[in-house]
């Protein structure tokens, strides 16, 4: 955001979603989008890990708690709670142990994270975490909400059809086209800006002037390592 020379007074600043999982501070970046939104009007989208903290610790059901588990629960219940999950013989206790203690200490953060919305709209963008699916003509009424979530390849390889661009994370720009940085479709229509920092690649950040031109901005995985090392 320095790097970016972010004016919140100025700026409208729209967050794509998946602040939590993978990461070792899960907590602490929920807290700071969550002070963005009610400082400064961020826009928050919801992500897939986003919505599948909450399943997990809302629903209850096997099949969301696989789910979570598969794609960095531990990593978010150690950050909330200072659990350890190194003894492999007792992560299922753990595991509940962690959600139960989000649950009694950490209710406005999974309000906050329920809240979220899936999509934001301009006048000229379309801003979404997966994307938009280009078979849904109405993709606001008829798109199934997991798509919003998780699409990918019905989304990217294909035109959507709408008159605005859509910016989306989710799908980590190398695996678009071979490199962490923003990507550009060259069907002009979609831009996917998720720099794939969870694997040691970049943290972008795409800025759209008011008369339309693009600047993009990014930092290397390496230096944000270093800055929390100071």
């Amino acid at each position: 955001m320095n790097k970016m020379e972010y004016n919140p007074e100025q700026d409208q600043l729209i967050l794509v979603g998946d602040y939590v999982d993978r990461g070792l501070k899960s907590k602490e970046v929920v807290e700071q989008v969550k002070s963005l939104v009610e400082e400064w009007g961020v826009i928050a989208l919801k992500g897939n890990h986003d919505q599948m903290m909450v399943d997990a610790i809302d629903k209850e059901e096997d099949v969301d708690d696989k789910r979570w588990i598969r794609n960095g629960a531990f990593q978010t219940l150690e950050s909330y709670s200072g659990l350890d999950f190194s003894n492999e013989s007792s992560e299922c206790d753990t595991y509940i142990e962690g959600k139960d203690f989000i649950k009694r200490n950490y209710s406005s953060h999974l309000e906050f994270l329920r809240s979220l919305p899936l999509y934001y709209e301009t006048d000229s963008h379309i801003f979404v975490h997966a994307g938009i699916n280009p078979s849904h003509e109405n993709w606001k009424e008829s798109q199934p909400i997991n798509d919003f979530y998780w699409i990918r390849e019905v989304f990217f390889n294909y035109a959507t059809n709408l008159e605005k661009k859509v910016v989306f994370g989710h799908t980590p720009a190398v695996n678009l086209h071979g490199s962490e940085e923003i990507w550009f479709s060259p069907m002009g229509d979609k831009i996917g800006i998720d720099g794939g920092c969870v694997f040691g690649l970049n943290l972008n950040g795409l800025e759209i002037s008011e008369d339309g031109e693009y600047t993009t901005h990014f930092v290397k995985k390496a230096a944000l390592d270093k800055q929390d090392d100071v």
